[in-house]
């Protein structure tokens, strides 16, 4: 009888040492979110674990990510005050500009990405200047500013960017900014393919970006368009991006093997709050083991081709590898 397959899987130090897909704390992004004030620290109900924080806040959790060897985070600003064009991102004293300097300060070991988009900071909620007449986002405009913002994150002590809005050229409009101002060195990770998704209600809890009006489908992407999501990656790649990325990650891990097939580029997945929510439920259910569960749900990730992972999910996933 043929028992190649069982023969490896019987003793444990061989299904180690058989591996093929394996999880490190050099995989993962930790999202952050930075509120104006001091000595904030608010948990999101529909994301428990994840906080909305004030700079002295940020600065105490670095030095948490840091003794469980997490050593890169991405920063999400909350403006005291919004406007139409999001005025707080493109201004050097703004709250992003702010934390980067504080982080860089006081923990200059940190590898700092900075979401860049507007929806935070404007007060319709949306990823950039509005065209009034179409009710959507004005594309050129938007890549104007998201070229101006770039800039003031990258003097402020970025180690990289991380366009999120979905406009298109933005890859261009970014380097070409960034570029004319010397910054040559600072890479650009591209929300590359980023869907209109329903998995990112919690997300705009905790950002507090929820559109006022109308939604994003004309910006992001059909989840139901294959085709294009390479095609979207691709355009990015072609324009200068130094990382891809996937977002959603979970109901979108087909996605993820076709880019990875189709390009050479490191390749980012951003395992976004519904999911890590929808996790979290489930456990204070009773219905699953959660940390099986979401381990598993990590080397999905990874299997199916990514290299670096963004997620709520990281400490929990450095705790558990410093214990195995």
């Amino acid at each position: 009888m043929f028992k190649r397959f069982r023969r490896l899987r019987l003793n444990e130090k061989l299904r180690e040492l058989v591996t093929e897909t394996v999880l490190t704390k050099n995989d993962f992004i930790y999202p952050l979110f930075v509120k104006e004030g001091e000595g904030i620290k608010k948990e999101i109900p529909s994301m428990p674990g994840v906080y909305q924080m004030s700079i002295d806040e940020i600065l105490k959790e670095c030095e948490e990510l840091k003794k469980l060897g997490l050593y890169s985070i991405i920063l999400f600003g909350i403006p005291s005050v919004k406007d139409s064009i999001g005025s707080d991102a493109l201004c050097e004293h703004g709250i992003i500009a702010k934390t980067l300097k504080a982080i860089k300060e006081k923990h200059p070991d940190m590898f700092v990405v900075t979401d860049l988009c507007f929806c935070e900071y404007t007060d319709h909620g949306h990823c950039g200047i509005l065209d009034l007449k179409n009710k959507t986002v004005d594309n050129d405009a938007t890549l104007e500013i998201l070229g101006k913002q770039a800039v003031i994150h990258a003097k402020a002590g970025a180690d990289m960017i991380a366009p999120s809005g979905m406009m298109d050229g933005m890859i261009t409009a970014i380097r070409e900014a960034l570029d004319s101002e010397g910054f040559i060195n600072t890479p650009i990770m591209s929300y590359s393919t980023k869907f209109a998704s329903a998995y990112y209600g919690p997300f705009r809890d905790v950002a507090e970006s929820a559109p006022s009006f109308g939604d994003r489908r004309s910006y992001q992407m059909n989840p139901a368009n294959r085709r294009e999501a390479i095609l979207e990656s691709l355009e990015d790649e072609l324009e200068g991006a130094d990382i891809l990325m996937v977002k959603p990650a979970l109901a979108y891990l087909d996605i993820i093997r076709d880019i990875r097939e189709n390009t050479k580029l490191p390749l980012a997945v951003y395992n976004v709050s519904g999911e890590y929510s929808m996790l979290k439920a489930s456990a204070k259910a009773g219905v699953i083991d959660y940390d099986r569960v979401m381990m598993e749900t990590m080397i999905g990730f990874k299997r199916a081709g990514a290299d670096i992972i963004i997620s709520y999910h990281a400490k929990e996933v450095a705790q558990i590898l410093d214990n195995r």
